[in-house]
């Protein structure tokens, strides 16, 4: 764990409300309908976040909107401060997570510009920081069941009612990238029975779940990867093309989603790291809880 010299805390005693993160994927660079906006920039204990934290207002409800890639898409899969994303949306008070993703298709039934909200992932990134704990303040987080059951019982049924093409469950294979896989890849992804495959969400759902944030991803499909024999091989035009169009269901997903979302914390996720952190608290690194306050705070 590698700490920067100053970082900023904000907490739900200054913002006085509890806040739904939207992330936006590639393509998704901003959120146009949120009312109320101000940039806020964070400095966290991992560095910097992809981008400032966009705040606002939407359906009633706060909003803080963080572009994943950054808003000129700078970062590549594996550059994505992941922690330091988590960390920054943690302490801006936010409780809930729409984690909107761009993702290959596995399965003939997942269409292009189809949304798959999956109920597993399987990591097979190689090298990214993957949890917020160390250096003397050991946890262990239940990721049984990765993505937030409300969440996941709420959207697919918004996007019926939007007649946006949804399924509900599936596994989500994280990739390193940033190449698209190889034709042996994505047969041997396919045999394993996976239903997407993308390059970010892994650790981001990890780590939100450490962080006690109810966190669902939300993946729009792109294409079919490179094993389908009646479509082209994906290639950069085909995902831009397709992207745009999910660009504008992201939009529409939000704006019907926030409203339905809980004002409470009612998700298992809210309690992640109840009985998770295993070292004594008068052996907890004074230095490590103060890096980590936003993430600790309620067990102090």
């Amino acid at each position: 764990m590698r700490f920067s010299a100053k970082f900023h805390v904000m907490s739900l005693e200054n913002n006085q409300e509890s806040a739904i993160g939207i992330i936006g994927g590639s393509g998704v660079y901003k959120m146009d309908e949120l009312t109320d906006v101000q940039e806020i920039s964070v400095d966290t204990p991992f560095g910097p976040p992809s981008d400032v934290l966009i705040s606002g207002r939407l359906e009633g409800r706060r909003v803080i909107f963080l572009p994943r890639h950054g808003r000129q898409h700078h970062i590549l899969p594996h550059e994505v401060n992941s922690r330091a994303n988590m960390w920054a949306l943690k302490s801006a008070g936010v409780d809930w997570i729409l984690g909107f993703t761009a993702v290959g298709s596995l399965k003939e039934e997942l269409k292009p510009r189809d949304v798959v909200i999956p109920d597993q992932y399987y990591d097979r990134t190689k090298a990214r920081p993957g949890t917020f704990f160390g250096d003397g303040l050991v946890a262990h987080v239940s990721v049984a069941d990765p993505y937030c059951s409300v969440l996941t019982d709420i959207v697919p049924g918004v996007c019926t009612d939007l007649s946006i093409p949804v399924h509900k469950g599936g596994t989500y294979i994280c990739i390193e990238g940033p190449t698209f896989s190889t034709k042996a890849e994505s047969a041997v992804n396919r045999s394993h029975g996976f239903s997407i495959v993308g390059m970010t969400n892994v650790p981001e759902c990890k780590l939100a779940r450490e962080a006690e944030m109810a966190y669902i991803a939300v993946s729009l499909v792109t294409d079919y990867d490179v094993w389908h024999e009646s479509h082209d091989a994906v290639t950069v035009e085909l995902v831009l093309e397709n992207l745009r169009a999910n660009a504008e269901n992201v939009q529409k997903i939000v704006k019907s989603t926030v409203s339905k979302i809980p004002t409470n914390r009612t998700s298992p996720a809210h309690d992640a790291l109840k009985g998770a952190i295993m070292t004594q608290r008068e052996a907890w690194p004074e230095a490590v809880v103060e890096l980590l306050r936003p993430i600790v705070s309620r067990y102090l």
